[in-house]
């Protein structure tokens, strides 16, 4: 699969190539500073086969956090555009910023322990309170 995106200004553009290694909806409460307060839709995708192709983001992590994920966003007009996790060899490319958003097909809702009750949640996704295989067993639909 290849996807292409950037920002809503456009200074800053991407590709990904490869499998899509997770496609989901996080409810995560740092999820939903980035995303506005709804879910953050995304796809993981393998990190060998990114990259930017116009311009470069800033990056934020947070100092106090353990395992910060690393935010990636334009500094032009804010877009938030891919988050980076420790150890994981991927590129977590957020939908709405893909040329293309019908490509994404979720597959999951992740960290529903953080769900508000006005986020929607397709029947019939599998749930799981964190990440499936973590600590908890998915939620039935």
């Amino acid at each position: 699969m290849r996807l292409e995106g950037g920002c809503y200004c456009g200074e800053v553009r991407y590709v990904a190539e490869g499998d899509p290694m997770m496609q989901a909806q996080c409810h995560c409460r740092e999820c939903q500073y980035i995303s506005g307060g709804a879910p953050n839709t995304f796809i993981a995708m393998p990190a060998a086969g990114f990259s930017y192709i116009t311009g470069q983001p800033k990056q934020f992590a947070r100092k106090d956090l353990e395992r910060a994920v690393t935010r990636e966003f334009c500094a032009q007009c804010g877009t938030h555009l891919v988050t980076k996790v420790p150890g994981l060899p991927a590129a977590i490319l957020k939908v709405g910023t893909l040329d293309e958003p019908a490509q994404f097909h979720p597959q999951m809702a992740i960290y529903t322990c953080d769900k508000q009750d006005f986020h929607a949640i397709p029947a019939g996704m599998a749930t799981f309170e964190k990440l499936p295989g973590h600590a908890y067993p998915p939620k039935p639909s």
